[in-house]
C-alpha cells in the first residue's frame, strides 16, 4: 500500500512511485505514436484522414465513464470489505492471546502455544492469499509437529485451526479451565475461522470477467481510434489531448483490477504482511518476549 504525505502541487506531474503510470506507459505510447504519426501526415498532406463527428466519441467516452466508476466503485468495495476483515483478525487474533494469557495462568505452556498459533496462523493466511508456500516466518513460531501438520496440509491455516481447538479441547478435558472458558476460547477461535473465510471469499470471487472484457476492450478501441477523432480539428495539439485522455481511461482500467485483488502484492494492495509483523509483536511482548521483530516500515513508500 502507498503511504506517503499528500504532494505539493509542483511534485503532481512528477511522481511515479504510486502513480499508475509505470503500469500504462506502453499503451500511452503506442497511442501518442499513432497521434504524431496522424497528425504529421495530415499536415504535411500526405494523408487526408476523413473527420469524425465528436459526437460518437462523446457519447462512447460518457458511457465508458459510467462503467469505469461502475466497476472501479466495485473494486474498491472489494478493498474496503478486504481492509475491515484484516481488522478483524487483528481483534482476534490479539483477543485469542489475551484471553489465554489472562485466563490459563494455571497451563502457562497452553496459554503460550496458543499464543504462538495466533501468530503463525495469521502469517499463513497471508501465504495463503497470495498463492505462496509456507515460509519460514509463516512456520518459525511452530514446534515441530505443527510444522509437520502444516506443511502436508493442503490448508495450512484451517489446519492451526484446528489445532487451537484441540489444545482447547484437550485442557477442558483435563479440567484444567473451565467450560465458559473454553466457550470463550472457541469463540475467538471461531472468530479467526470468519476472517479467513470471509478473506477466501473475496479471493476466490473475482468481479465477472466477461464484465471486465467489454470494458478493456472498448477502452483500447477508444483511445486507438481517439487520434483520428481528433487530427481534423485539434491538428498539433492531437498527441497532448489524447495523452490526456488515455492517461485517464487506461489509468482508470488498470487501478481497478490492481483494488479487485486486495490481498495481493502490487503497491495499491493492503499491506498484509505488515498487519501480520504488528500482530506478531505484539502478541510477542504479551509473552513478554524482549527479542521482537522491527516494526513494520514503508520501502520506498510502499508498506508491504
Amino acid at each position: 500500500m502507498i503511504v506517503r504525505k499528500n504532494p505539493q502541487a509542483w511534485e503532481l506531474f512528477f511522481i511515479m512511485r504510486g502513480s499508475i503510470v509505470p503500469q500504462i506507459w506502453p499503451q500511452m505510447l503506442v497511442v501518442v505514436l499513432i497521434s504524431v504519426a496522424v497528425t504529421l501526415l495530415e499536415t504535411r498532406g500526405f494523408m487526408h484522414v476523413p473527420p469524425i463527428a465528436a459526437l460518437p466519441f462523446s457519447l462512447i467516452g460518457v458511457a465508458l465513464s459510467i462503467f469505469s466508476a461502475f466497476r472501479n466503485t466495485a473494486s474498491y468495495d472489494r478493498w474496503w470489505e478486504a481492509r475491515k476483515i484484516l481488522g478483524a483478525l487483528v481483534i482476534d487474533a490479539r483477543g485469542l492471546s489475551r484471553q489465554a494469557l489472562a485466563y490459563l495462568a494455571a497451563e502457562p505452556e497452553v496459554a503460550r502455544r496458543l499464543a504462538l498459533l495466533a501468530i503463525a496462523f495469521c502469517d499463513l493466511v497471508r501465504c495463503h492469499l497470495r498463492d505462496e508456500a509456507p515460509d519460514e516466518v509463516a512456520l518459525r513460531h511452530l514446534d515441530a509437529a505443527d510444522r509437520a501438520a502444516v506443511t502436508a496440509s493442503r490448508h495450512g491455516p484451517n489446519r492451526l485451526l484446528l489445532q487451537m481447538s484441540r489444545l482447547v479441547g484437550e485442557a477442558l478435558d483435563k479440567a484444567r479451565i473451565s467450560a465458559q472458558m473454553a466457550q470463550v476460547l472457541e469463540e475467538r477461535i471461531s472468530g479467526l475461522s470468519t476472517d479467513l473465510t470471509a478473506a477466501e471469499r473475496i479471493k476466490q470471487t473475482p468481479l465477472p470477467f466477461a464484465y471486465s472484457l467489454l470494458l478493456h476492450r472498448t477502452v483500447y478501441l477508444f483511445c486507438f481510434l481517439l487520434p483520428f477523432g481528433l487530427a481534423d480539428s485539434m491538428g498539433l495539439w492531437t498527441p497532448v489531448i489524447a495523452a490526456i485522455v488515455t492517461y485517464t481511461f487506461f489509468g482508470l482500467d488498470v487501478l481497478g483490477d490492481e483494488l479487485v485483488a486486495p490481498f495481493g502484492a502490487t503497491p495499491n494492495s493492503l499491506p498484509v504482511t505488515a498487519i501480520c509483523r504488528t500482530i506478531e509483536i505484539n502478541i510477542l511482548e504479551d509473552l513478554g518476549e524482549t527479542d521482537l521483530p522491527e516494526a513494520p516500515t514503508p520501502v520506498d513508500f510502499v508498506l508491504s
